[in-house]
């Protein structure tokens, strides 16, 4: 336990100043979207921009391309999110029919299995199983936080909870505590939606 924290006070004196923003916006990003508030997208952008470039600046391309896709997806979500239909003064949340879930896990399973294959042949590649699953995890729940399905917080506690011990195994210390406050935040917003959900039927 001493050596965790030990590696958390050297990882958080090595952080540059760029990733420190960068995660603050990550943090304000799930809060705001946790309160079905657009502003998850602006400050979502800003995360997902910053890390593009810090993870262009490391060396980084794997990571860099899934935020740009991250980006791109914001995007849209924030269009989304800003045009619920004629009807409605904001979109409201759902759930998946069983065709939607077969498709949602059908993706999941068709990204693990590319990403992994790509991964398994990087030498430089630590856990390529678990790193192409928490990927492809967070991917969907993109896309489902995107038509703000409540789905979405699933997959996000499951990645998030998946991705804690990967980082902390990687020595990835500061990072580590950064996905515990998203698992925790992620169970508080599947909680919160679900009873927005209950109060629009």
């Amino acid at each position: 336990m001493e050596s965790f924290w030990n590696l958390l006070i050297h990882n958080i004196q090595r952080t540059a100043p760029l990733e420190f923003i960068a995660v603050g916006f990550g943090l304000l990003s799930v809060f705001f979207i946790m309160k079905e508030n657009i502003w998850g997208y602006p400050t979502g952008l800003l995360n997902v921009g910053l890390y593009v470039y810090l993870c262009f600046k490391a060396g980084l391309f794997a990571n860099m391309g899934i935020n740009v896709f991250y980006f791109i997806v914001s995007i849209y979500g924030w269009y989304n999110w800003a045009h619920p239909g004629e009807q409605e003064t904001r979109l409201r949340v759902k759930r998946l029919n069983r065709k939607e879930t077969l498709i949602a896990i059908c993706s999941m399973m068709i990204l693990l299995f590319f990403i992994w294959r790509l991964l398994r042949d990087f030498p430089e590649s630590s856990y390529p199983f678990f790193d192409a699953l928490t990927t492809s995890i967070f991917i969907i729940a993109m896309v489902l936080q995107a038509l703000k399905c409540l789905e979405s917080w699933i997959l996000w506690i499951a990645g998030d909870f998946i991705a804690i011990p990967l980082f902390a195994s990687s020595g990835l210390a500061f990072t580590c505590l950064q996905y515990l406050a998203f698992l925790i935040m992620a169970i508080s917003g599947f909680f919160s939606w679900k009873k927005s959900l209950l109060r629009n039927d």
